[in-house]
């Protein structure tokens, strides 16, 4: 059995690519800002590579609005990529098919730098 070697596997991804799950106002943006070190907001990018104006960027996620699709990149660790899904609330039946074919679509892309590397769960009590 042959093991793969960080670096080159690095190389190979580019960047490791992170969607983030879980309901409105859990607090997502914020444990990525403690995970990436830093209390500025996310650059983001959108399904061209254009970045979002930052007055948009800052109205949306004081909402909890996001586009799954779209790139969230922080300055301070610009080696992850995290895609954030809208929250899931009881009955929000369209958020969840959205994240379904989301993932379904990023599961069977054929670069690997475009696929989901990791889904994390976030949960408030």
């Amino acid at each position: 059995m042959s093991t793969i070697d960080a670096q080159d596997l690095r190389e190979r991804i580019g960047r490791f690519r992170v969607l983030i799950i879980g309901r409105a106002n859990a607090g997502k943006t914020t444990i990525l800002q403690k995970v990436c070190n830093t209390a500025d907001d996310p650059e983001i990018y959108n399904t061209d590579g254009k970045k979002i104006d930052d007055a948009v960027v800052k109205s949306s996620i004081k909402r909890g609005n996001h586009d799954i699709k779209n790139e969230m990149v922080f300055k301070s660790n610009p080696g992850f990529v995290f895609h954030d899904s809208c929250g899931f609330e009881a009955g929000s039946e369209g958020e969840f098919e959205d994240m379904k074919k989301f993932i379904s679509e990023r599961v069977h892309a054929t670069k690997l730098e475009e696929r989901i590397h990791a889904i994390w769960q976030v949960t408030s009590f």
